[in-house]
């Protein structure tokens, strides 16, 4: 008797290589979608692309046009910059030196901002040392690299704590930046709770000459954690 296997018709038709019942179903799925639509495949690719960059400007990346000075002289008006929306997700916290972009509801006003982090939850946050300088966590931050030319740390003294998922922020170009300072008397006291962080501002795209990466500057390195422990340089 002859024993030999003998291919069927189901062996055949599921041979690897071979597109299977499923494979040519999606394919005729997609060329009647091509046929309904006005200009077939070309409009059907144009809609997925739109798609795709909906769901990236959503969840992962977003771009922000700078409204005003008040981040010069790194980031001057009508520079477009794009938010990096993961970069506080998955357990991440923003930190000191950070420019991140924010939804100011509540707080400073119904629209969104963009400052650098100068306090995390638990600092205690200074101004001014005898050499005009913000302190955090009684360490002074020599800000230089960043403040804008001709610009004192802050024209306002303060002396603020940082309450846990809170954000005490400021503008570069001190004094042209309504901030954490102005805000002070207001409710959560100019504080930005992390929930309402959009994301960090990660690169300048736009204009093309401005291109540049936007780095956390090293002079929040050396400050040490805040007292509780809940807080990180």
């Amino acid at each position: 008797m002859d024993t030999e296997a003998q291919p069927t018709e189901r062996d055949r038709s599921s041979h690897p290589g071979t597109p299977g019942a499923e494979g040519r179903s999606r394919f005729a799925l997609v060329s009647r979608v091509a046929e309904w639509l006005p200009g077939g495949r070309i409009t059907l690719t144009l809609f997925l692309c739109l798609a795709f960059l909906l769901v990236l400007n959503a969840f992962v990346v977003q771009p922000f046009q700078i409204p005003s000075g008040s981040m010069e002289q790194g980031l001057r008006i009508g520079d477009r910059v794009l938010v990096n929306k993961l970069a506080y997700r998955f357990g991440a916290q923003p930190r000191r030196g950070d420019v991140i972009v924010f939804d100011g509801t509540g707080y400073f006003g119904d629209a969104d901002y963009i400052k650098r982090v100068a306090g995390v939850g638990g600092d205690h946050v200074v101004c001014c040392d005898k050499k005009g300088r913000i302190e955090v966590n009684g360490r002074p931050v020599d800000e230089t690299a960043f403040l804008y030319p001709g610009d004192s740390a802050s024209s306002v003294p303060f002396d603020v704590a940082v309450p846990p998922g809170r954000l005490f922020v400021l503008g570069d170009h001190r004094s042209d930046s309504s901030d954490s300072r102005d805000h002070l008397g207001s409710p959560g006291g100019g504080m930005i709770p992390v929930g309402d962080v959009i994301g960090r501002a990660d690169w300048i795209v736009w204009p093309y000459r401005h291109w540049t990466h936007l780095t956390r500057p090293s002079a929040y390195a050396r400050v040490p954690a805040a007292p509780t422990g809940g807080a990180h340089g």
